[in-house]
């Protein structure tokens, strides 16, 4: 019995301690940087683990790049004011959110990358992810105070949008749970709205406090946290799918866009060119490390498989502007890797 305690506290202890070393071991820094060029501003970025391929907005049209080789394989056309891009490998499709004009769902070819219809959405469409546990393709429309949603087999041509559900505010970005619920930011309000995608209301309001104007946000679902990037104050905050409670909020740079989490770190990336690494140690929510980055790298995406973070960026005129105009011809990917 004491060989089988002693074992048993053994086995206690090494786990313990892969577990501190798992959270311990990824540290990050700026490898290289791919040259793109091409016109236009930018937006989010989305990955396609299957394919490697990077999806990136640039107002009028969306950029596919090899995400290996920095090769542009595609340039999908027919935007107005491209926001985000959302990836249903299983349906072989791809779907871009327009906010131009009367708001559009543009629907695409993840083969061919052949625009195959467009969906009428709500002005200002956004942020748009797969929600993999309802089978549902959910994206908000700023101007519409409005949460859209469908199915990634709808027509691309004559189908229509499920009728939207209000949150009564403006709605920047999201994240689901897979267990039926989403969550959105509501940057006018200061708070996270929590859905019930099956009763398709909104069951609570959140304030997202010590942080203020909410845009990014990513989700670790096996912890049930949100985290999200805030302007004003500037925080990177983690809050409890349960209940709302803040559980931490880290200090960031100027210009949040985007969050994301992955193996148990999260990350905050921010116009100022700065990068948050922040994880849970001990309970207590803490800053791992800042990479700087690149000016004007406010958004990202990351992959947990090659441990990779791809941040679009540009160089800028040096003109002392709050938003000051980008180079022509040098938009470019700064990518950041974890060992």
């Amino acid at each position: 019995m004491r060989f089988v305690r002693v074992f048993s506290a053994l086995c206690v202890l090494t786990l313990t301690l892969a577990s501190v070393f798992a959270q311990a071991q990824t540290r990050w820094a700026v490898s290289k940087e791919i040259p793109l060029g091409g016109e236009g501003a930018w937006d989010y970025i989305a990955f396609d683990a299957s394919t490697h391929r990077l999806f990136i907005t640039r107002t009028t049209h969306t950029m596919v790049v090899d995400s290996e080789s920095g090769k542009v394989l595609a340039d999908i056309p027919g935007q107005l004011k491209a926001h985000g891009v959302a990836i249903v490998p299983a349906s072989n499709r791809g779907f871009i959110t327009d906010g131009g004009g009367k708001g559009a769902i543009l629907v695409f070819d993840l083969t061919t990358y052949a625009v195959l219809g467009k969906l009428a959405a709500l002005p200002d469409a956004d942020g748009i992810i797969y929600d993999a546990g309802t089978g549902l393709l959910l994206a908000v429309s700023g101007d519409g105070n409005a949460l859209i949603t469908f199915k990634p087999e709808i027509d691309p041509k004559t189908g229509k949008i499920d009728p939207p559900i209000q949150l009564g505010g403006a709605p920047e970005f999201l994240a689901a749970d897979g267990q039926g619920k989403v969550f959105i930011n509501l940057e006018d309000k200061g708070v996270v709205a929590a859905v019930d995608l099956k009763a398709r209301k909104v069951l609570n309001r959140w304030p997202v406090a010590p942080g203020g104007d909410p845009v990014g946000m990513s989700i670790d679902t096996a912890h049930g946290r949100l985290y999200i990037g805030c302007r004003n104050p500037q925080k990177l905050a983690a809050m409890r799918t349960a209940d709302g409670k803040i559980e931490g909020a880290l200090p960031i740079g100027a210009g949040v866009d985007a969050t994301s989490f992955v193996e148990g770190q999260a990350f905050a990336s921010t116009r100022d060119g700065a990068l948050t690494v922040g994880a849970f140690e001990n309970g207590k929510f803490t800053v791992q490390q800042e990479v700087k980055t690149a000016p004007g790298a406010r958004t990202l995406v990351v992959d947990a498989a090659s441990h990779r973070i791809w941040l679009p960026t540009a160089d800028f005129e040096a003109d002392g502007a709050p938003r000051p105009k980008m180079k022509p011809g040098t938009f470019k990917i700064v990518v950041v890797e974890g060992k």
